[in-house]
C-alpha cells in the first residue's frame, strides 16, 4: 500500500471510502470532527442512519453508508472502537484490520483513514498502517478462483488524517514507515506459515532464510547433515532422521558496521521450525496433524523480525539461530526407549517421539548460549497444554530472569501481542526425571508446558533467556479484526520492538556514561 498524509478535512478528501474511528458515545451531541463534517455534508442523515442502526461506537461495530455524491468519498465507515478509558493502540490495530476487510469486500482500492485523537499520535498511526497492511492479508495462491481474480480491485492508496490541531512532523513519517515494515514481514512469515508442508521443508526454508538475508543485506549460513553431527547434536539429528528431508542448520547475523558497537554482546533469536509434525512413531491422531505444517511458526516469526532488524540498525549484533527438519515415522525414525546425547552432553530418554521441538531446540539453545549473548529469546509452537491454558490469542511467557521477561512482555504490550507469564516452578522438575538417563523428553500430563520449559532451561545455563510459547496464537481458527484464518505471524511485532527497546536502553546508559566535554583551553565549561 501507499501512505500519505492530508492536510485540511478529512470529510473533504478524495477517496472511494472514508475511514472514521469513534469511541463509544461519540455519536451524540458533539461528535469528532470528521464525523461531524461528513455529517453535515449529507445534511445529518449519516448520524441519523447510524442511530436507526445501532451504531454506537461500541468495540467491533462497523457501519457503511453510501455518500449519494455528496461526498468526495464514495462511501462512509464508521468503525467502533469501545471505551476510550480501556484503548491501547491494538484497539485501532483491530479496527484498522475490519476496515481493510470491508475494503476488499467493496473492492475499493483508495480510502481516507481520520486518525482518531489519542495520547499518542504516532503509536497510533503504526497502528493503523499495520492493521490496514494486515487486514487486507490474503492467503489465496493455490485457488483458481484467486488466479481469476488477480486483476480484481484491491486497496492500494490510503491517505491519512491527523486528528485536528495536530501537525505532521518527521516522527509520524517514521511510525508509519516503520508499521508498514512491519506488517508487511509479519505477511511474509504468514505466507511461510500458510503454505503447505509439500512446499516449505527444510530446504525451502533454508532458501527462504537466505533470499531474506541477500535483500536485508543479512549474512546467513546453512549448515546440511554434515555439520550437525559435526557440532553434536544429537538430538537435533535424532528427529530428523526419520525423514527424506534433509535437515538444515540456520544461522543469521545482524553486526554493526560501527567495530566498537560490533563489540556488544548480542541478542539471540530462536525459532523452532518442525515444518511438518506427524508426531513421529507416536503418531498424532488425524485431525491433530492437519495444521502441523505451522509448527514452524516460531522460525518464521524469528526470520521476519530479522527482515525489520536489519533496518533498525540496532547497536548490538543480533543472531537468528534456526534447526529446521521434519519429524517423520519411518524405518529409520527414533522410538520411544531411545537414549539421545545432547550437545551440551547431558543424555535424555525419549517417552514420546511427538515431544520433538524441545529436543531440536535444546540442542539449538546450547548453540545459541556458545556466542554469549546479552539474552536468549525463542519462540515455538511447543504444546498444546498451553493452548488448554490460555486459548488461541494469548502467548505463554516463561523465564526465570525478572528483567527479560518483564522487557519482553513490555515488548509485547507496546506491540499489542498479548502474553501472559507463567510460572517455571523446580517443584515439577521431578516429572522428566528418568531413571536410565539424565533426563526424560516427556513427562506427566499435568503442567504441560511448565515441563517442556524446564526442559528447555536445563540447556540455556545462566544466560538471561525468555521461552515464549506460540502453539495457540501462532494460527488464529477465525477472522478477527486484522487477523484472517490460519497464520498469524505472532511474535514478529514483539521481537522487534524488544530490539528497539534494548536500543533505546543501550543507548541511554550510554549517553549517561559519556564524559563531560573538556572546557576550551582559557575558558570555561557550559553548563
Amino acid at each position: 500500500m501507499n501512505f500519505s498524509f492530508i492536510s485540511g478535512e478529512a470529510a473533504r478528501a478524495s477517496g472511494e471510502l472514508l475511514v472514521i474511528p469513534l469511541f463509544d458515545g461519540e455519536t451524540g451531541d458533539k461528535p469528532p470532527a470528521p464525523l461531524a463534517g461528513a455529517n453535515s455534508a449529507l445534511e445529518g442523515r449519516l448520524l441519523t442512519a447510524a442511530t436507526q442502526e445501532g451504531f454506537k461506537g461500541k468495540s467491533d461495530q462497523t457501519f457503511v453508508v453510501h455518500s449519494l455524491g455528496r461526498l468526495e468519498a464514495e462511501r462512509v465507515v464508521l468503525l467502533g472502537l469501545g471505551s476510550r478509558a480501556r484503548y491501547t493502540p491494538e484497539v485501532l490495530r483491530l479496527a484498522a484490520g475490519r476496515a481493510a476487510k470491508t475494503a476488499q469486500r467493496l473492492k475499493a482500492r483508495t480510502l481516507v483513514f481520520a486518525v482518531p485523537e489519542t495520547q499518542d499520535t504516532p503509536a497510533a498511526l503504526r497502528a493503523v498502517v499495520e492493521g490496514l497492511e494486515l487486514g487486507a492479508y490474503r492467503f489465496e495462491r493455490y485457488k483458481s478462483s484467486a488466479k481469476e481474480d488477480k486483476n480484481a480491485p484491491k486497496l492500494t492508496t490510503v491517505r491519512l488524517a491527523l486528528p485536528g490541531g495536530v501537525e505532521k512532523t518527521k516522527e509520524h513519517d517514521q511510525a508509519v514507515a516503520l508499521g508498514q515494515r512491519v506488517a508487511e514481514s509479519t505477511n511474509w512469515a504468514r505466507d511461510l506459515v500458510n503454505e503447505p508442508p509439500n512446499v516449505v521443508n527444510p530446504e525451502h526454508l533454508a532458501r527462504a532464510a537466505q533470499e531474506m538475508g541477500r535483500e536485508a543485506g543479512l549474512k546467513v549460513t546453512v549448515g546440511n547433515r554434515k555439520e550437525i553431527e559435526r557440532l553434536k547434536m544429537g538430538m537435533f539429528l535424532a528427529v530428523a532422521q526419520g525423514s527424506v528431508n534433509e535437515p538444515k542448520l540456520i544461522h543469521v547475523e545482524y553486526t554493526p558496521k560501527n567495530a566498537r558497537h560490533a563489540k556488544n554482546p548480542p541478542v539471540a533469536l530462536v525459532g523452532k521450525a518442525i515444518t511438518f509434525d506427524s508426531g513421529g512413531l507416536s503418531l498424532k491422531p488425524t485431525d491433530s496433524m492437519v495444521d502441523m505444517k505451522t509448527d514452524m511458526a516460531g522460525s518464521a516469526a524469528v526470520l521476519g523480525a530479522m527482515r525489520v532488524i536489519a533496518t533498525l540498525k540496532p547497536p548490538f549484533p543480533v543472531h537468528a539461530f534456526i534447526g529446521a527438519c521434519e519429524n517423520m515415522p519411518s524405518g529409520t525414525a527414533y522410538r520411544p526407549g531411545d537414549i539421545l546425547t545432547s550437545r551440551l552432553g547431558k543424555t535424555v530418554e525419549v517417552t514420546n517421539t511427538d515431544a520433538e521441538g524441545r529436543l531440536v531446540l535444546g540442542d539449538i539453545l546450547t548453540w545459541a548460549t556458545e556466542h554469549k549473548p546479552a539474552a536468549i529469546i525463542d519462540l515455538a509452537t511447543l504444546t498444546g497444554a498451553c493452548v488448554v491454558a490460555l486459548g488461541n490469542y494469548i502467548v505463554g511467557a516463561f523465564g526465570d530472569h525478572d528483567p527479560t521477561v518483564y522487557d519482553v512482555l513490555e515488548s509485547a504490550h507496546t506491540a499489542g501481542e498479548e502474553m501472559w507469564r507463567m510460572p517455571i516452578s523446580e517443584l515439577q522438575k521431578d516429572a522428566l526425571r528418568s531413571e536410565v538417563a539424565d533426563m526424560k523428553n516427556s513427562g506427566e500430563r499435568w503442567g504441560g508446558s511448565i515441563n517442556a520449559a524446564l526442559f528447555l532451561k536445563e540447556f540455556v545455563g545462566d544466560t538471561p533467556w525468555v521461552h515464549l510459547d506460540i502453539a495457540g496464537p501462532s494460527t488464529s481458527p477465525k477472522e478477527r479484526g486484522y487477523l484472517g484464518k490460519g497464520g498469524t505471524g505472532v511474535g514478529v511485532r514483539t521481537l522487534v520492538e524488544y530490539v528497539r527497546r534494548r536500543t533505546n536502553q543501550l543507548e541511554g546508559s550510554e549517553a549517561a556514561e559519556a564524559p563531560a566535554p573538556k572546557p576550551a583551553r582559557g575558558g570555561r565549561a557550559k553548563g
